[in-house]
């Protein structure tokens, strides 16, 4: 059975270079970091859920709501292919539930946190704004754009970001837990203009602290599409036995 159905609708990516050293940690056995032109990217990613069911059902409540993500991208080679994911650094969402579940059956470092958005669209220029409420203090991403879709292009920077289909979680440093995304090509919509206002150290630890002065190599906003999240299963790697002498 599918774990999770829903829309994922205005993505809203704040896309970062990083030293791939930093990530090397939080890297699920069984993967390697995914490079696009010599770089290491990680990505702040804020997005609507719409119309969701976990295992089928629709949960009252816990249906259409917010979440902003941080994310690096990794890749896996099986079968004569690469497999393309992301790895998630940590997922807030406002929902107690969506967590719980997340947590419990993902193993996933979902978060709970107070959360708000809004979303403008006029004739020539959209806003999205994505916040979120962190020791009493309201962080917020925002952008304008035009509202004309444009198609995603093949070999671009915007394809290497948005077109991954495979998540994976670091359960400890041998096993891993695979899960596969199903969703249509995205479109975009071009970006005029940018806020970000975090507190990048106290939401994600002193690792990400960096990324407080740093400025975004690229915003992107994805329309989005219908998902489903199907497929879990555990990796383990196979120990290797040292040869006496």
């Amino acid at each position: 059975m599918n774990f999770l159905k829903a829309e994922w609708k205005n993505l809203a990516l704040f896309n970062y270079e990083i030293d791939a050293e930093i990530l090397e940690k939080y890297l699920p056995e069984g993967t390697e970091i995914d490079i696009w032109n010599n770089k290491c990217y990680v990505s702040l990613v804020g997005f609507m859920f719409k119309n969701t069911k976990v295992l089928g059902l629709k949960v009252p409540f816990h249906v259409d709501f917010e979440e902003v993500n941080l994310r690096f991208y990794v890749k896996r080679f099986e079968n004569d292919e690469w497999k393309r994911g992301v790895v998630f650094i940590k997922e807030i969402v406002p929902k107690k539930a969506i967590t719980f579940i997340a947590n419990t059956l993902y193993q996933e470092h979902y978060e709970t946190q107070k959360m708000r958005h809004e979303i403008i669209e006029n004739k020539n220029i959209n806003t999205f704004i994505y916040q979120w409420k962190n020791d009493k203090k309201w962080n917020t991403i925002q952008l304008e754009t035009t509202n004309v879709l444009k198609e995603i292009k093949v070999d671009s920077e915007a394809e290497f970001i948005t077109e991954h289909y495979f998540g994976y979680t670091k359960i400890d440093e041998e096993t891993t837990f695979e899960y596969e995304v199903q969703h249509p090509r995205w479109e975009q919509l071009e970006v005029l203009n940018h806020n970000i206002e975090i507190d990048f150290e106290k939401i994600y630890g002193s690792d990400f602290g960096f990324l407080q002065d740093a400025k975004p190599t690229s915003v992107f906003l994805a329309k989005g599409s219908k998902i489903t999240v199907k497929n879990k299963r555990k990796l383990q790697s196979i120990p290797v036995l040292e040869e006496m002498y």
